[in-house]
């Protein structure tokens, strides 16, 4: 039978085609680069390639038998073990069949949430930015979801005034002038290097499960929050200044940030996070990135960072969760602040999530959560830091400016106009702020109050110092 094919239909059938010939040529050369890394990598080098007809020329030969056969001689008689010595360095064993497995897993990983893009942008710091067709997202793979789209979106608390909005040039990859076509969202594509930063695979994109403690003498996170507790909440508000931290290791992070929390602190804790982070282990680098957050159970098995996982349904084609936020505050000069606002949608019981005056970010769905299906119990608002302890010492790792919130605006970090959403869907001011730096000799807090900011506070500082040895 003839089947006939418009030219809009060949050209995104070959395009499909070729997607899925990178697909297969990305396993192929993880297999390539296994095998230069082998002892007797001075030899010949095999690639094989089927995607000719895509101009990826390549040598072809029989790579999968070869080098197959190649790892079981080379593992079962020949294994690469290192003369045992006290230098760490040259007590290691070289096992090319686990490294292998490692990049098949990586690979199938990044499979799964790089989603194919209709058009590709190039950020000044080195991201590519993806723009995906909306319902083609990560958060389409979860059951609930196959076959949907992103709802619309929901009527706003009461008392919620923007004013004017947010630049929408904020993140560095908007700079050129590129930006996505509607229908489609920006998502930073996840590169091997990004995995292979964290500790596993299936630990990427995910926080500790033992990062909420407030157990100074044991947790290595520390925080300067303020809270509020004791009634039921259905949403946040808070503007905060965003800086560039320094952060001393890829093992360390800093982070600013809302959490609006539902359950107890043991294993079924449920969050909604969203701010900005530090965080050379995620991203690579030492950028300031706008990131959301979520677990059901106490940051164990569910939930992830930003679009690393089915959770988050993102709305919206100018914000991409994970890219680098720019300009920044600087020290005695401009400040640089972002609004965020979470809310629960009261019809559907969907988690809203808009950023500055307007800008619709996306929402959690409701299905997601044990306890905040219903309500929030907790609302915090702060910094956050991790202190590795390098070299025996408190980390010099900053929160915030990096200076202590004695120092005051055009310094120190803050959070300002802080408010939450009540039964009614209104906004309302804080009636209890309460506020706590668990480490105060490395990061402090100070709250106030007045007309003009309302509920606030200035909070950070520098970490190793002085009186934080």
């Amino acid at each position: 039978m003839l089947v006939l094919f418009s030219l809009e239909e060949e050209e995104d059938y070959s395009r499909r085609r070729q997607y899925k010939c990178i697909q297969k040529q990305t396993v192929l050369e993880d297999e390539e680069r296994i095998y230069k890394h082998s002892k007797n990598n001075t030899s010949m080098v095999y690639s094989s390639s089927s995607c000719s007809n895509y101009n990826i020329h390549h040598k072809t030969s029989p790579i999968i038998s070869i080098f197959v056969s190649f790892l079981l001689v080379f593992s079962s008689t020949i294994p690469i073990v290192l003369a045992e010595t006290h230098d760490h360095k040259n007590n290691q064993t070289f096992r090319p069949l686990e490294e292998l497995q490692k990049l098949k897993a990586i690979n199938a990983h990044l499979r799964k949430i790089n989603k194919r893009p209709i058009k590709t942008i190039q950020s000044p710091d080195g991201d590519l930015i993806d723009c995906i067709v909306t319902h083609e997202q990560p958060a389409f793979d979860h059951p609930n979801l196959i076959g949907q789209k992103p709802l619309d979106a929901p009527e706003r608390p009461h008392g919620h005034n923007p004013k004017g909005r947010v630049s929408e040039s904020f993140q560095l990859w908007t700079f050129n002038g590129e930006t996505c076509p509607e229908g489609t969202i920006p998502i930073r594509r996840t590169k091997e290097e990004d995995i292979l930063r964290a500790t596993s695979v299936n630990r990427f994109g995910k926080k500790i499960s033992n990062h909420f403690r407030r157990d100074s003498s044991s947790s290595d996170h520390e925080h300067a929050v303020g809270y509020v507790m004791g009634e039921e909440y259905y949403g946040a508000k808070a503007s905060l200044n965003v800086w560039a931290p320094k952060v001393t290791n890829q093992y360390e992070f800093s982070l600013s940030q809302m959490w609006v929390i539902s359950g107890s602190f043991g294993e079924d804790l449920n969050t909604i996070e969203a701010g900005w982070q530090v965080s050379p282990e995620i991203y690579g680098d030492n950028y300031p990135r706008f990131f959301t957050y979520w677990t059901t159970d106490a940051y164990q098995a569910t939930g992830c960072y930003n679009l690393l996982c089915s959770g988050f349904v993102q709305t919206n084609n100018k914000i991409a969760i994970g890219a680098a936020i720019s300009p920044t505050s600087s020290y005695n000069g401009g400040q640089f602040d972002i609004s965020l606002l979470v809310w629960k949608d009261p019809n559907h019981g969907n988690w809203w999530l808009e950023f500055g005056s307007g800008l619709l970010v996306g929402y959690w769905p409701a299905f997601l959560f044990s306890h905040l299906k219903d309500h929030a119990t907790m609302v915090q608002f702060g910094g956050e830091v991790v202190n590795t302890r390098p070299s025996g010492f408190h980390t010099p790792t900053q929160m915030g400016s990096g200076h202590f919130s004695e120092e005051g605006f055009g310094k120190a970090s803050y959070f300002r106009n802080l408010q939450v959403v009540d039964w009614d869907n209104s906004l309302i001011p804080l009636s209890n702020l309460k506020v706590l730096a668990d480490h105060p000799n490395c990061y402090d807090i100070q709250g106030g109050i007045n007309s003009v900011w309302g509920n606030y506070f200035y909070y950070g500082g520098p970490g190793r110092n002085v009186k934080c040895p």
